[in-house]
């Protein structure tokens, strides 16, 4: 099977709960791809066999991580969906919530019942804007597991109306803007309304994380801090951005060489599953940190890819002490990184 083939299928599945992608980096069959979707093998990249107790291991794994069987040593990933965030309102802080969503990665959808802040949430950026009236709006919206939902409406009412609907869906997160007695008397009524306590006590509300914030951009920091405190919890993979997995799709004739962080030590700047594509031209698409680390990284995917038939290997790389200082590095720590070469 063409690598292509694998990531189309992926893609094709990205929306499901739990999807797991096992990659053999050592032993019999090293490179063979196992694409797990639903507790489902749906794909397998080469003729390898693989005992069933194998099989049942990697598809019921319950983190990202380095897995050794008998024979060979797995990199399981346990891949995230693409994060939603739904924001109720779409007022000033909700606007610079946008943007700053986009930047780190989160697919946006706005409800807002007045055109003219309609408009603005579309210009700020949201891949999705809903102008209805917010009981209307979440009835179109269905939760997940990797939903996030934020509550910045302009009045209480709505907050309420917004609410009620929330808390009776699947979700990642919830939070609503408001003081500390705000919050405390809300929580109070959707109790008293028949909402179970265990679901309202998970609502964020103040939302945000306490830095003293006061203008809108500086609550929006406030709140997307939160939200990726809360995204990273789970220790999932980001799995495959929207440029690194159009690159792995087409069929452009050309090897790529890519590069997987498969294990990490101390306070390396980029978690496990981080990857990168490094191109015959040198070009590349994704990072692994930067700086000199990942310099090494390219120049020894290049030397790969003019191999003739170059082996997948695992090499290691130090961030600590004297370069980390002299790079001006806070991290350090230590990473280890799969690299392997696609072929056309």
């Amino acid at each position: 099977m063409k690598y292509q083939e694998l990531y189309k299928i992926l893609e094709e599945n990205i929306e499901k709960k739990r999807n797991i992608l096992a990659t053999v980096i050592q032993g019999p069959g090293e490179g063979t791809r196992l694409f797990f979707s639903e507790g489902e093998l749906l794909v397998k990249s080469s003729e390898e066999n693989f005992e069933s107790e194998e099989l049942q291991c990697l598809s019921e794994t319950g983190e990202s991580r380095i897995l050794e069987t008998a024979s060979r040593k797995f990199f399981v990933e346990l891949l995230r969906k693409p994060s939603r965030l739904v924001i109720c309102g779409g007022g000033h802080v909700a606007q610079q919530v946008i943007v700053l969503a986009k930047k780190i990665g989160f697919q946006v959808t706005v409800l807002e019942d007045r055109p003219l802040f309609a408009d603005q949430a579309r210009k700020a950026g949201a891949d999705m804007v809903i102008c209805d009236d917010f009981a209307s709006g979440l009835e179109k919206i269905s939760g997940s597991s990797d939903t996030y939902f934020l509550v910045v409406t302009r009045g209480h009412r709505y907050d309420d109306i917004c609410l009620t609907s929330i808390l009776q869906k699947e979700r990642a997160y919830a939070g609503m803007m408001a003081s500390r007695k705000r919050g405390i008397l809300l929580k109070k009524r959707l109790i008293e309304e028949g909402i179970p306590e265990e679901e309202v006590e998970l609502l964020h509300t103040p939302v945000g994380l306490s830095i003293h914030a006061e203008t809108p951009e500086e609550i929006a920091v406030s709140i997307m801090a939160e939200l990726i405190m809360e995204k990273n919890s789970v220790k999932k993979t980001s799995g495959y951005e929207k440029e690194l997995l159009a690159c792995l799709t087409e069929d452009s004739g050309q090897k790529k060489a890519l590069a997987t962080i498969v294990s990490r030590r101390g306070s390396a700047p980029r978690e496990i599953g981080t990857k990168m594509i490094v191109l015959p031209d040198g070009k590349i698409i994704g990072t692994i940190g930067g700086g000199c680390m990942e310099s090494r990284v390219q120049h020894h995917c290049l030397h790969m890819l003019k191999e003739e038939n170059p082996k997948g290997c695992l090499v290691y790389e130090d961030m600590t002490g004297k370069e980390a200082e002299e790079e001006g590095l806070v991290c350090g720590g230590t990473i280890q990184v799969y690299l392997e070469v696609l072929g056309v």
